[in-house]
């Protein structure tokens, strides 16, 4: 927007303090003349006319001195205003400063700002903390950017080995080579999907409505007890209802993952997983707890990340593509709500997530699909 030009704040503080000083100084003066006025009224009724000083004199005397202090006034209010006006503005001058310097995109800036708590120094923390997330989101998208080219350029570079290999060696088996094609292409179809299903939870662009997450909770055990049964993990869940608002497909689509999750990574043998939802007065909670090796606390924050699949947790098939526990952050951070992870008291890895509950009556509650 094109503004045309005008005073600067400084300025129009000191006018602001030189004015007010003025009018002080007039009011003043002339509560100094009513006085002299008053008392010469006063000194003709004990003493000759003669003697006493006319009106017109003690304006005429007073005026010049009068004029001299407003002028001292005037100069001492501008100088003293600008002087002030600087100081009162310096804060927010750095701040000026900061937020050019953020515009070109140098988001690593901080102001602040030191001294005791005023607005200014609100207004400073505030916009440092604005700039510290900026910059951990802004990194974070890059590194996401950079993992996600990493992560597609692959199945498409094997898919040109592939091609290339077919077409040095006509005599190759064809089926073998079009069941490699199939594993390969599944895997970029999966990946995409997982990138746009983080996209979408990311946009926040869904509807919200009354869902159950303990009815989630069953349907998705129903899905991957066939993964559970191929891993011999046994699935129990357990729950009241748990109201909460949102997006049934991406709930859904949350307790998944973390149940998928769950099953892959856990016990060679003899795993379980256990799915807890409860509901408070303004929460719903769904918990998911699987068994495994020992999780080291300082990998557990890892585990969200894109692409991150934890070095040290035991790998299988099913594996996916890295985005499980991150299209699961996304998602419960869109619906308003939290995920932490812990150490499982007896090892593997202990899920919680938290939603703001929403108010359900019978008719929303649907049975699980058979």
């Amino acid at each position: 927007m094109i503004r045309e030009p005008g005073m600067s704040v400084r300025l129009k503080l000191t006018l602001s303090y030189a004015g007010f000083l003025m009018l002080a100084g007039t009011l003043l003066l002339g509560a100094v003349a009513l006085f002299l006025l008053n008392y010469q009224d006063r000194a003709l009724e004990v003493m000759p006319v003669v003697m006493a000083p006319s009106g017109r004199d003690l304006i005429k005397d007073f005026a010049p001195d009068a004029a001299v202090v407003m002028l001292l006034l005037l100069v001492f209010g501008l100088l003293g205003g600008w002087v002030l006006a600087g100081r009162m503005l310096a804060p927010l001058t750095r701040i000026t400063a900061a937020t050019r310097r953020a515009s070109t995109g140098s988001l690593a800036h901080r102001i602040e700002l030191e001294g005791r708590d005023d607005e200014f120094r609100e207004l400073a923390d505030s916009f440092d903390a604005m700039l510290a997330r900026l910059d951990a989101h802004v990194a974070e998208q890059r590194r996401f950017a950079a993992n996600a080219s990493h992560e597609l350029r692959t199945p498409l570079a094997i898919t040109q080995s592939l091609l290339e290999v077919a077409r040095n060696d006509p005599d190759r088996d064809v089926g073998e080579l079009h069941e490699r094609l199939r594993v390969v292409n599944a895997r970029a179809i999966e990946l995409t999907e997982a990138l746009l299903l983080l996209s979408r939870a990311d946009q926040r662009s869904f509807t919200r409505e009354p869902v159950d997450l303990s009815l989630l909770a069953e349907e998705a055990a129903e899905t991957l007890l066939p993964l559970a049964e191929k891993h011999g993990v046994v699935i129990e869940t357990s729950g009241d209802i748990t109201a909460v608002r949102g997006s049934r497909a991406l709930l859904l689509q949350l307790t998944t993952n973390l149940l998928h999750n769950a099953i892959v990574h856990n016990l060679p043998e003899g795993g379980t997983v256990q799915l807890r939802a409860s509901a408070s007065a303004t929460a719903g909670t769904l918990i998911v707890e699987n068994t495994g090796e020992e999780v080291s606390p300082e990998k557990i924050w890892t585990f969200t990340e894109p692409f991150q699949r934890g070095t040290e947790r035991i790998r299988r098939d099913h594996a996916g593509v890295g985005l499980g526990l991150a299209i699961v952050k996304s998602i419960a951070q869109a619906h308003d709500g939290t995920l932490s992870l812990a150490p499982g008291a007896a090892g593997g890895l202990r899920v919680t997530v938290r939603l703001p509950g929403g108010a359900m009556s019978l008719g929303d509650r649907q049975d699980v699909p058979g």
